[in-house]
């Protein structure tokens, strides 16, 4: 990473996970592939992850060989950016150590700044092999460690585990979304009494406690004196959608830190409507399993994509999930970006 890449990471920022936009026949849409891009670069984000959850894991099978397509795509688009300002971007690594070391080798060579790493898949693996696997693609790319909450198939890794994580040279950040308040401790105190604590900077993709995890600070003992680590920015499905009003709710929680002011009774409020409209948008209740088709029709409904498909023709929304994006777009006019959208999406689809 630059520099100056380096400084936006820990400074913190917004970085949506980036979507898969889709023909109805399940073909790559390259057109509102690119429109998607643009939006997340317009609105304000501070980067974006593509080839993660968000953009449909199945992008690597055989079958289908859209991860180079969509990575390269994502990394034209952002050539422009990068010149102007700092902006991060971050490729999703997958798999066993060999497919993990192509993927980061690709992200490399099209310039990507860091590979977010899951464990996903892997949970019969021991804490010794994962951490060697990240040892191994940290020496390719620079490593965005991520806790691949237990709730959406992932497996917990205790504090013991992230201490020696923060070991590593080369991992640079951790995104932490276990949906557990424990295992958030478990992964913040090992970063805090890690000799690189200064070195590396904590995101969230708590989606169900977002705004609050942005503005409560996080103080451990340490060598007899008090650390204190904040997680900084957030990388998730949710900036997805809405990107325009996430930025400017992020700059207003940035100034509330800065000003160090107790926190307000109205951003509380806006932290639960984030979370009633994430809950609506990633399906909750139905543990998750409409999170992408979510995602892609509150897109769908601003013209930014042109369907809601995923490549598994089963992924739509679950029963009354429609009906719940409804409710919260009646709720939450002020958490919607509709005006922006409208003013520019006829140039972003050029």
């Amino acid at each position: 990473m630059t520099p100056e890449a380096r400084a936006l990471l820990h400074q913190g920022t917004v970085i949506p996970a980036h979507p898969l936009a889709l023909t109805e026949d399940r073909r790559l849409d390259e057109r509102h592939q690119r429109a998607l891009t643009r939006y997340y670069i317009a609105a304000g984000a501070g980067g974006v992850a593509i080839g993660v959850h968000t953009t449909q894991f199945a992008i690597r099978e055989p079958h289908v060989n859209l991860l180079e397509p969509v990575l390269r795509l994502g990394a034209e688009e952002c050539q422009s950016v990068v010149k102007t300002r700092p902006f991060l971007r971050v490729a999703g690594i997958v798999g066993p150590t060999d497919q993990a070391l192509r993927e980061a080798e690709l992200a490399r060579e099209l310039g990507y700044d860091l590979g977010l790493v899951s464990a996903g898949g892997l949970n019969g693996w021991s804490d010794d092999a994962l951490l060697e696997r990240m040892r191994r693609i940290a020496r390719v790319i620079p490593v965005f460690a991520f806790y691949l909450q237990p709730a959406v198939g992932g497996r917990p890794l205790d504090f013991s585990f992230w201490r020696r994580l923060c070991a590593i040279d080369g991992v640079e950040a951790i995104k932490i979304a276990p949906f557990n308040r424990y295992q958030t401790l478990d992964v913040v105190r090992a970063v805090c009494l890690s000799e690189r604590a200064e070195e590396i900077a904590l995101y969230t993709g708590n989606d169900d406690h977002l705004i609050l995890d942005l503005v409560l600070p996080y103080r451990f003992a340490a060598g007899g004196r008090m650390v204190q680590k904040r997680i900084v920015g957030g990388l998730l499905g949710h900036w997805a959608v809405w990107t325009h009003r996430a930025v400017e709710l992020f700059a207003e929680i940035c100034r509330w830190r800065d000003s160090e002011q107790a926190v307000s009774v109205a951003l509380v409020e806006r932290a639960m409507e984030v979370t009633d409209a994430n809950a609506a948008i990633f399906d909750a209740s139905n543990g998750f399993r409409g999170c992408i088709p979510g995602i892609e029709e509150v897109l769908r409904r601003q013209g930014l994509l042109a369907g809601r498909w995923c490549l598994d023709p089963a992924e739509d929304l679950s029963p009354g999930q429609n009906e719940e994006i409804d409710r919260i777009i009646r709720s939450y006019p002020h958490l919607q970006d509709d005006d922006f959208v409208r003013a520019h999406l006829s140039q972003w689809l050029a």
